[in-house]
């Protein structure tokens, strides 16, 4: 494996990345050249949603090749090119060989989400002190409990979970990876939909949930049906408020609405568009993300 890095400043990094995609780089990355420095820019994005900017002000890009002669014939090509312009190579150089599983498992560690509730992914044992598990794997849906967002709902489901009248049935609307349906059926919620635009999420929520034991139904958003005493929704704040009216009129009389995937500047938004149905308000808070909830 091959490494070829480049310099390039910011209104050249999408056009970089693209011709390295072209000339079949594995992988391609943008990092900030200036990080663990005083001239360090932070870029904040939304999950799912593309990055406010391309890159920074002086941009590294990484691409791998498998054969160094790739990597070199790419970086010929590049140079040449008139968009290349204003960036320079930094070289081409082996990258070690590794266990990438094994590298990439260390990245995960069980997540806590309250002392006795913890995500666990299956290549780790759980803590002692864990009463209660959700055994999952990073996979291609999103969910995997180290998102402020995902924490948060996890947070409030199991003090709802141990309270009276408990979670009653559960729609879990975004499902992603089905965490947050998994969360509901350890805490004792038996009637579960949870459902997703994305045919990989209800596949991926549907091997969850038999992996864990758990009893749910996983399907696209036409199965959601009649209403629930839970309605979950973590996605991003303008789908929520596309929403609002299907997912309000899923909530049952005495029932909850938890929504996340917000940011704490778009609070009043979000309680303005569901102010006709529900009245939202702030119920968790971390690292800039809030969850919202309301009760019918």
């Amino acid at each position: 494996m091959y490494e070829l890095s480049l310099m390039c400043p910011e209104d050249r990094v999408e056009t970089v990345s693209e011709a390295l995609d072209a000339l079949d780089a594995l992988s391609v990355s943008v990092e900030d050249a200036d990080a663990q420095t005083d001239a360090e820019q932070a870029l904040f994005g939304e999950p799912g949603m593309p990055p406010p900017k391309d890159g920074w002000q002086r941009s590294r890009v990484v691409a791998l090749f498998a054969q160094e002669a790739a990597a070199r014939e790419a970086l010929a090509l590049l140079v040449a090119q008139d968009f290349f312009a204003g960036c320079h190579a930094l070289g081409v150089a082996a990258v070690p060989d590794q266990d990438w599983v094994r590298l990439t498992q260390s990245q995960f560690a069980p997540v806590d989400i309250t002392p006795d509730f913890w995500i666990v992914p299956t290549w780790h044992e759980p803590p002692a002190q864990a009463t209660r598990t959700i055994r999952l794997d990073p996979g291609l849906a999103f969910g995997t409990g180290t998102h402020p967002t995902t924490r948060m709902c996890l947070r409030w489901i199991a003090r709802q979970g141990v309270a009276t009248p408990g979670l009653g049935r559960v729609l879990d609307y975004g499902c992603g990876s089905g965490i947050l349906a998994i969360g509901a059926a350890k805490f004792g919620a038996t009637d579960i939909d949870a459902v997703d635009i994305d045919p990989a999420a209800v596949e991926s929520t549907a091997y969850n949930a038999q992996a864990n034991g758990v009893q749910l139904r996983a399907g696209l958003p036409d199965q959601a049906s009649g209403t629930y005493q839970t309605v979950l929704a973590n996605i991003l704040a303008t789908p929520l408020k596309v929403l609002a009216p299907l997912l309000c009129a899923h909530v049952a009389p005495g029932g909850s609405l938890v929504l996340a995937g917000i940011l704490e500047r778009q609070a009043q938004e979000l309680q303005d568009a569901y102010a006709p149905w529900l009245a939202l308000s702030v119920a968790d808070s971390e690292d800039g993300w809030i969850l919202m909830v309301a009760s019918r």
